[in-house]
């Protein structure tokens, strides 16, 4: 039997073994052990699980994923994003739909900060749901707002899903973040067009909150320094080259730490934010590790080199690969976690890319916008998994009928980007 049908019978197996709900690292590795072992023989399989696990957790290039989620937990612990939303809310606030305007933009800047969209859904709901449901804002449109600001986190660098996305294919850090600024301020941009839109057409979804002049408005904008300040430091190091983007994590985890210390978090906040980040970051580790036991077997199988074999045989455009490859993206996405579901299928379908011939670089800003999608998309969209959690009383139907406009959006911005790739080429 050759390698590439016993790649196929694994990998169907494994969806079998996640569809039963096995957890998605634990498929991964157990597929990528089974499959090597039939391939090549389970001693040197043996000698992966040996291995593998030691040299994944001690590869410096993982080192910038704990330092980004401790970012983005200290300026929760330290209540950063309630200062955020405050400020954001003073220069919107006035206008009809004013604070979802606040409330989306409040999720740009934190993400800013933050690689983790699930993050900063969750700290940005707790601070600006029960505000906008205080003033008179419809559930569905208040929890949409967030549940789809938050997917903002996944692009605006630094990016836990991009740094993965560059390892994994061997690119450059750094040019992954520069790439995804645009993408990411286009996405903030065209949520904050379609609440204007949803508002204009539906009226009642939202009221007009309390005016505010114009030096309040100025003294607003300090809640906004210290994330624009963050961001700042890590982009404009990596852009000049001052520094790595693994020593940007770094400094823009210690620069968050001072800011939270100057505003009075205690150890005992310390200690929480510390712990979970351990807690988030075993298992993304988990995950990883999983990944590169399964990427093993994907090598010895060849089932990669195949696939692009029988997509040559097929004689499609470039252009019928890539929308073969999203339309694979968006299904999985709606059963499946985002950062798993990139370490899955990225090392198979990467080769298809490279022989049809698109820019890497591009093709994961597409890639991730495509698994933004599935943040918000039924059955299994995570982040309205986490407004869910934050508000109970709200319906999940309700929920996902708030996020479909801003799918729609996602839709128009990724179409932009394919018609006009210097939209993320542009800054490299």
């Amino acid at each position: 039997m050759s390698g590439s049908i016993i790649g196929l019978i694994c990998i169907f197996s494994m969806l079998g073994m996640i569809a039963l709900r096995m957890p998605i690292a634990l498929a991964m590795a157990l597929t990528g052990f089974v499959g090597f072992g039939w391939i090549v023989a389970f001693e040197p399989a043996l000698s992966i699980l040996d291995s593998g696990p030691f040299e994944t957790l001690s590869n410096y290039s993982f080192s910038p994923i704990p330092m980004f989620i401790l970012m983005g937990v200290f300026a929760s612990k330290a209540k950063m994003s309630q200062e955020l939303f405050e400020g954001a809310r003073t220069l919107f606030g006035s206008w009809r739909g004013g604070m979802a305007l606040a409330a989306v933009t409040s999720c740009g800047i934190f993400s800013a900060i933050s690689g983790s969209s699930m993050a900063t859904a969750a700290s940005m709901s707790r601070v600006a749901l029960p505000e906008m449901e205080k003033n008179g804002y419809a559930k569905s449109l208040a929890s949409g707002t967030l549940a789809a600001g938050g997917t903002l986190g996944i692009m605006i660098p630094p990016s836990i899903a991009l740094l993965l996305y560059a390892l994994i294919t061997e690119q450059s850090v750094g040019d992954m973040f520069i790439a995804g600024v645009i993408p990411g301020l286009l996405g903030l941009c065209l949520y904050c067009v379609t609440i204007a839109i949803v508002v204009m057409l539906f009226p009642n979804l939202a009221q007009p909150g309390a005016k505010t002049t114009f030096v309040e408005k100025i003294i607003g904008l300090k809640g906004l320094v210290p994330f624009t300040g963050v961001f700042a430091l890590i982009i404009g190091g990596i852009y000049t080259g001052f520094f790595t983007p693994t020593e940007a994590a770094s400094v823009g985890a210690a620069g968050t730490f001072v800011i939270a210390l100057l505003r009075g978090m205690s150890f005992k906040q310390f200690k929480e934010s510390v712990e979970e980040t351990l807690f988030m970051s075993a298992m993304i580790f988990f995950m990883i590790i999983g990944a590169e036991i399964f990427g093993y077997f994907l090598s010895v199988s060849r089932i990669s080199f195949s696939l692009v074999e029988f997509v040559d045989s097929m004689h499609l455009t470039p252009y019928m690969v890539l929308f073969c490859v999203l339309l694979l993206f968006i299904l999985l996405g709606c059963v499946m976690d985002s950062i798993a579901m990139l370490l899955l299928t990225v090392p198979v379908v990467y080769p298809l890319i490279e022989a049809a011939g698109f820019d890497p670089i591009w093709f994961g800003i597409i890639a991730v916008i495509t698994v933004e999608l599935g943040l918000i998309t039924p059955p299994v969209g995570m982040n309205v998994f986490v407004i869910k959690s934050v508000a109970p009383d709200i319906p999940i139907k309700d929920i996902f009928k708030g996020v479909f406009p801003f799918v729609l959006s996602d839709i128009v911005r990724l179409g932009l980007i394919i018609a006009f790739p210097m939209l993320a080429l542009g800054l490299l």
